[in-house]
């Protein structure tokens, strides 16, 4: 298995296998400290994760993170949606892809970045069949290229 670095929280590594990513972003997540304390000790499941836009804004639905086991006072839900700030600019061209047939946006990964949990989330487009074909194809060719350059 992959370790991940770091910085990286989680990361949806089936998106990348299930989408062609078009644009990528950067954002921030409305988040309670118990939620954040939690997703700096606890793994959170992205696997299932997608964002929607209701009233201009976005937000994350279907992130589970795990309850933090020291907060007995304050519990959080933990399957529900939280908000993704991005500026208006950035919206707005997500809301115009989105409008596209076949365009959606997933979460890529959350990680620190400068002390801040922040989500990397993709205008993405679904693959055909025969796109994934291809990419177990060349992922197949660059294991034997890699495994060959190790003998040496």
């Amino acid at each position: 298995m992959k370790k991940l670095s770091p910085d990286i929280i989680a990361e949806n590594r089936a998106a990348r296998f299930h989408f062609e990513i078009l644009e990528e972003f950067e954002a921030g997540l409305v988040l309670t400290g118990v939620e954040t304390k939690s997703l700096r000790t606890n793994r959170p499941r992205l696997a299932g994760s997608f964002v929607k836009i209701r009233r201009g804004e976005l937000w994350l639905t279907g992130l589970e993170i795990p309850i933090y086991q020291f907060a007995k006072n304050q519990p959080h839900e933990k399957a529900r949606d939280r908000k993704i700030l991005l500026n208006a600019r950035e919206i707005k061209t997500i809301e115009k892809s989105l409008n596209e047939k076949g365009t959606t946006v997933v979460v890529l990964n959350l990680h620190l970045a400068h002390g801040k949990i922040k989500a990397k989330i993709a205008l993405a487009r679904g693959k055909k069949k025969w796109d994934k074909r291809e990419t177990i194809k060349q992922r197949d060719v660059e294991r034997d290229l890699r495994r060959g350059v190790k003998t040496f």
